[in-house]
C-alpha cells in the first residue's frame, strides 16, 4: 500500500510568512533607531508595537496547530514549535535592545550598535526569502548559508565591541550598559540562524 505524503499547512506557512514580514520591519525600526538616537527614540514605540504583533502571530500559530492535532502535518508541529519560538525571540531580542537604550539612559548610540543593527537586517532579509521557500517550495539553501556568515559577522562585531569596552578606559557604569546592549543585538541575530537551523531541518524532512 502506497502512503500518501502529507501536504503542507498552507494557514501555517501563510502565517509564517506574515511573522518574517513582521521580523524583517522590526530589524529596518531597530537598524533607524541605533543609526540616529536619540533623535530617533520615537521609533523605540513602533518596535514595541511589533513585539506584540510577534506574539499575536505567534498565538495564532501554536492555537493553529493545536487545533489539527497530527503528526503528520507538515511542517511537523514540533518544527512548528521551533521557528515559532525563533522568529518571535528574534523580535523580542530587538525590543530588548531598543528598551535598554532608554532604560540605561544612553546618550548616544555607538558604531558597533549600529553595524549590528545592520546585520540584523540582512539576516532579517535572508530569513524572510528562506520562509518564501518554504511557503512555495522553492530552494531555501543559499539563504540560510547567509544568514550562517552572517551571524559569525555579529558574533565578531560584538567580540570586538566588548573588547574596545575594556582597554578604552570608559566608565564602567558605560561599559556594562553597553555590553547588555551589545548581547542583546546579538541574541537578535543569533535567534535569525535558530530560525536557519529549523528550517534546514525541514527541508531534509521534505527531501526524504
Amino acid at each position: 500500500m502506497r502512503l500518501t505524503r502529507p501536504k503542507p499547512d498552507p494557514r501555517v506557512l501563510d502565517l509564517f510568512l506574515e511573522s518574517g514580514r513582521n521580523v524583517q520591519r522590526t530589524a529596518l525600526l531597530l537598524r533607524e533607531l541605533m543609526s540616529d538616537y536619540p533623535e530617533s527614540n520615537g521609533v523605540g514605540d513602533e518596535i514595541v508595537e511589533c513585539e506584540h504583533e510577534g506574539d499575536r502571530i505567534a498565538h495564532d500559530i501554536l492555537h493553529h496547530v493545536a487545533q489539527q492535532a497530527t503528526r503528520h502535518a507538515v511542517p511537523e508541529p514540533a518544527d512548528v514549535h521551533a521557528l515559532t519560538g525563533a522568529l518571535d525571540d528574534i523580535v523580542d531580542f530587538a525590543e530588548e535592545a531598543a528598551d535598554q537604550l532608554s532604560r540605561y539612559g544612553v546618550e548616544a548610540s555607538m558604531l558597533p550598535a549600529q553595524e549590528i543593527a545592520d546585520v540584523l537586517v540582512r539576516a532579517s532579509d535572508e530569513l524572510g526569502h528562506a520562509l518564501t521557500g518554504l511557503h512555495d517550495g522553492s530552494d531555501a539553501g543559499p539563504h540560510l548559508v547567509e544568514i550562517h556568515r552572517l551571524e559569525n559577522e555579529a558574533d565578531r562585531i560584538v567580540r570586538d565591541a566588548v573588547g574596545s569596552l575594556f582597554v578604552n578606559g570608559i566608565d564602567p557604569m558605560v561599559v556594562i550598559r553597553w555590553k547588555d546592549i551589545f548581547e542583546s543585538l546579538e541574541a537578535a541575530v543569533d535567534a535569525c540562524e535558530t530560525a536557519a537551523n529549523v528550517l534546514e531541518g525541514i527541508a531534509l524532512k521534505r527531501g526524504r
